[in-house]
């Protein structure tokens, strides 16, 4: 097949302009041995970590293509799970950045992540209503728990207890029981969606945040704790001292149904904390020892609430205990019987105090030091980071700032963008400032202050730039100075657009009062310094019907484009501005539009979702295209080519060739709308601005781009979407229940179970080749030499069962169970014979048994009732319990040992602190004994 036309392919190569995506949540992550300094931060589908004082990105966790929704930090602090808007979760490694495990299970965003108090077990919640518990260690998924009618929006392990909490948008809390893996209490005390859950006061306490302003706080009470008569009354009173809202409403059934797992709890409103806020909590918490608990809504206040201990309960009821004694006393006529004393709920939960941010807070994280201090780290609405620090052993507590992260993007989202004339600079203007920004480091080198930017230019010379705002002025800014120069009223509603004149002696301005401006550079005296300086000034006003939205100039500046409301084109001569053409034909405003390099073609985009492709010599439509799923926002040509490029509202870019009318590639990356891009001027790089406040550099390879090749990537990619959206596989004998199997059916788990087929395929054909080799030898009388497969040569000259072994080794741990269940019954037979064999001999016997397991599970009818695998069974049900034992009794052996070597560690490290005492307290007294000698000298 020859080349026809070579296309280079643009590849991403930056994502920046970016402090933090609104969308996830913010979480302190401990690097290098320090906690409280760092935060992890999603960043559309990158996880960014932040160094809080200085203001640096120290580390970038890369995704792959969906938006972070979710982050939860392991207790070890070595890891971060990371939960994702297609319902995966991958789990980092903060020493060295890698994704070391992938769980797929959910279909949709991931909401809620937890890790238990080992951070052996991951609980995630989903917005596909299902709670999913995996085994980190195995790197498995280990049931799936099915309940809510809604979104779930928070989990929590039980520390002491093997039980679930889960909340979620169906107004519903449910507990589990993870060792039957069972919903046995129900929570319907709610009236609207459950927000936010939190566990205090040792796990006897649970804070639900609601759509209203009030925390409501129920008593946990183990039913074991109600049936010990051994237990101190000290311990009873901790556990339910908080009852003085109970009032006499008696304990809330929250089981739906009566079951004997009845009895593992109960749960009682003890009462409401109002907030201060009157909309919906968003994030509701407590620092990882239940000390703190804060809350926050919709808008830029934090509140924080203190939680007192079981010893400072104690304590204030025995201060209490003696007022009312001194009060009975003084009244004799009440006798001395005060026993009843409790607290309040208020005195119990004590706010202390409330933090504004600058703006919305969309997430908190928060970390109490052992000395007191209260760190607060907050994500805000508008691309900044805000840390916060509150000394709570002050009297009135006060929050400070301690630093904010800024530098690193716009508040708002940026609406215009351009290049310098040497590829080096970008600038990006937003609603409140424009930035400068290195391209190669992309660093932003400066920051001035601006009212709503539009449309930018850089003056030739690149020392200048020009800001068109939505006001209607032109503010003049020098770079080196990071000043405004100067600032003129231009035009009496928004400047839509700003173009450069070819001879770059001047430019041409387009606005929504129906008039265009032409303008030449001029240098006038500068009244401060003895210097000139550059200056605008007005030579030429064009008068039109419509408003106008986009001006472009012809590259010999014979010809002006403008783009007007009215839906049409109009092409005037610049020298006289005489009218020359009129392009019609789309349905809605043109919204942007380029001339190519040669002048030849214009390309016009539209908010009907077309491009369309004209003739500048007659204005006959070439072409009409339809681009995009949303309305066409920018569009420019590629320097010296006719390709180019355009940005849509239906979050992607994409590249067309002007000639041959093709869609060349999509540059797919941005997780909402794109609003504008820049191309450089030799066309290697082009920077593209969302609404999801990131900015985005492509850079052209030179790697050739063949269209075929392109569809059929293009093809294979929704393929793989359609197979994930199919049906999961129903098991043999199951019914819909309550629990389900954590893994679905993706890609990689289909890929999977083919290796596995073609591997049992070729020990099949092996096999049979073996067998009529023996049978050669036997009639030659002689060793005749047998060719092995190639690929059993290529991993060492392996029997074809170890080849099937080495397949099974290298599925994932999380994909297996999926992988078993779409492989077809004729292909069970075998696997058991082979995993007999194995086993056998002792090899992989964990994974060996885990995946019989399954298969007896999945295809217990067909096994049962073939008479040939009756044997096989049964030769199995030997090797697997015996070798199983063996495996116990190893681990048995090392647990042993590991403990017996704790305990010698332990002794040892007593010892050495015994002797180190002894040390300082000898060098104590020798320097009380030095003291009094001097003392005595001098008396």
């Amino acid at each position: 097949m020859g080349l026809t036309r070579q296309y280079l392919r643009y590849a991403p190569a930056a994502l920046f302009g970016l402090v933090g995506s609104a969308r996830g949540n913010a979480a302190f992550v401990t690097l290098r041995g320090e906690r409280g300094r760092c935060v992890a931060v999603p960043a559309c589908e990158h996880v960014f970590v932040w160094d809080a004082r200085k203001g640096e990105k120290v580390l970038i966790l890369k995704g792959s293509k969906h938006e972070v929704s979710c982050l939860r930090p392991s207790p070890d602090g070595l890891h971060l799970a990371v939960g994702y808007e297609d319902g995966s979760i991958r789990i980092f490694s903060l020493l060295s950045g890698e994704a070391s495990i992938a769980f797929n299970g959910h279909k949709a965003a991931v909401t809620a992540l937890q890790y238990d108090q080992l951070g052996g077990r991951l609980v995630s919640g989903s917005k596909d209503t299902d709670v999913i518990v995996w085994d980190v260690i195995n790197e498995s998924g280990l049931y799936r728990l099915k309940g809510h009618k809604d979104a779930v929006t928070q989990v929590l392990f039980l520390k002491e207890k093997n039980l679930l909490v889960t909340s979620g948008k169906d107004t519903l809390v449910k507990w589990w029981d993870l060792d039957t893996q069972h919903c046995f209490k129900t929570l319907v005390g709610h009236r609207s969606e459950v927000w936010g859950m939190a566990l205090i006061s040792e796990e006897k306490r649970l804070i639900t945040g609601t759509a209203d302003s009030e925390l409501r706080v129920w008593d946990i009470t183990y039913i074991q704790e109600l049936g010990d008569p051994d237990e101190p009354e000290s311990k009873k009173s901790k556990g339910s001292s908080a009852g003085a809202e109970k009032d006499s409403e008696e304990d809330e059934t929250l089981g739906l149904d009566e079951s004997p797992e009845e009895r593992l709890l109960k749960c009682s409103k003890a009462g409401s904390i109002m907030r201060e806020g009157r909309d919906r909590v968003v994030t509701l918490a407590t620092d990882r020892m239940g000390k703190i608990l804060a809350c926050h809504g919709t808008d830029a206040v934090l509140e924080v609430f203190s939680v007192l201990s079981g010893e400072e309960i104690k304590k204030k009821l025995e201060k209490k205990m003696k007022k009312a004694k001194k009060k009975a006393k003084q009244k004799s006529e009440e006798d001395e019987r005060k026993g009843n004393v409790e607290l309040s709920l208020q005195e119990e939960i004590q706010r202390v105090t409330n933090i504004r941010a600058s703006a919305k807070i969309k997430s908190f994280d928060m970390i109490l030091s052992p000395k007191g201090e209260l760190k607060i780290v907050l994500l805000l609405q508008n691309n900044i980071i805000e840390l916060h620090t509150l000394n709570l052993s002050a009297q009135v507590p006060q929050a400070v700032r301690a630093s904010r992260i800024t530098i690193g993007g716009h508040r708002s989202d940026v609406r215009t963008l351009a290049f310098s004339s040497d590829n080096i600079a970008v600038l990006s203007g937003a609603a409140e400032s424009v930035k400068i920004w290195n391209r190669s480091t992309l660093q932003c080198i400066r920051t001035m202050d601006c009212e709503y930017a539009l449309c930018s230019l850089f003056v030739p010379g690149d020392r200048q730039v020009i800001v068109g705002t939505k006001t209607g002025k032109l503010q003049l800014y020098d770079l080196a100075s990071g000043s405004l120069m100067e600032t003129l009223n231009a035009h009496d509603g928004a400047v839509w657009s700003i173009a450069l004149s070819p001879d770059q002696r001047g430019f041409v301005t387009g606005g929504a009062d129906k008039r265009v401006k032409f303008w030449d550079f001029e240098l006038v005296k500068d009244e401060s310094s003895t210097q000139k300086r550059l200056s605008m000034k007005q030579v030429r006003i064009l008068q039109l019907d419509e408003d106008v939205l986009c001006v472009r100039y012809s590259p010999n500046q014979k010809l002006l484009a403008i783009s007007l409301l009215d839906c049409t084109v109009k092409i005037f001569y610049t020298d006289t501005l005489k009218f020359f053409l009129s392009l019609y034909g789309h349905k809605l405003p043109v919204l942007c539009m380029d001339i190519s390099y040669d002048g030849a073609l214009i390309a016009t985009g539209s908010a009907d979702r077309n491009v369309k492709i004209w003739g500048l010599d007659f204005g006959d439509c070439h072409r009409s295209l339809f681009a995009h799923d949303d309305s066409v926002m920018y569009l420019q040509f590629v320097a010296k080519s006719h390709l180019f490029f355009t940005a849509g509202k239906d979050n992607k870019i994409k590249q067309w060739d002007a000639d041959k009318f093709e869609h060349i590639q999509t540059l797919e990356g941005h997780h909402q709308e794109v609003w504008c891009l820049a191309l450089s001027p030799n066309g290697d790089y082009v920077v593209s601005a969302s609404h999801d406040k990131s900015l985005r550099l492509w850079e052209r390879t030179r790697e050739p781009l063949i269209l075929e090749e392109e569809r059929e990537m293009q093809r294979e990619a929704e393929y793989e979407e359609s197979v994930a959206k199919e049906e999961q596989p129903v098991v043999a004998g199951e019914t819909q229940g309550e629990t389900g199997l954590a893994g679905k059916k993706t890609i990689e788990t289909i890929k999977a179970a083919e290796r596995i087929m073609e591997a049992i395929e070729l020990y099949r054909e092996e096999m049979a080749k073996l067998k009529e080799h023996k049978a050669i030898c036997k009639a030659a009388g002689k060793e005749v030499p047998f060719a092995a497969n190639p690929i059993l040569r290529a991993y060492g000259n392996i029997t074809p069962s170890e080849y099937v072994l080495e397949v099974f080794k290298k599925v994932k741990s999380s994909e297996l169970e999926e992988s078993l269940l779409v492989l077809p019954f004729s292909y069970v037979p075998d696997l058991l014979r082979l995993f007999n064999e194995h086993i056998h001999l002792g090899a992989e016997v964990e994974l060996l048994c885990r995946a019989l397991l399954f298969l007896l599970k999945i295809h217990f009818g067909q096994i049962t009732s073939n008479q040939m695998l009756v044997t096989v069974i049964e030769n199995l049900k030997k090797t697997t319990i015996s070798r199983v034992s063996e495996a116990r009794d190893v681990l048995g052996f090392n647990m042993a040992g590991l403990q017996y070597l704790k305990r010698e560690i332990e002794a040892k490290d007593e010892v050495m602190f015994f002797a180190d005492a002894t040390d300082r307290f000898e060098e104590k007294k020798r320097k009380r004994k030095k003291k009094e000698k001097m003392i005595l000298a001098v008396v």
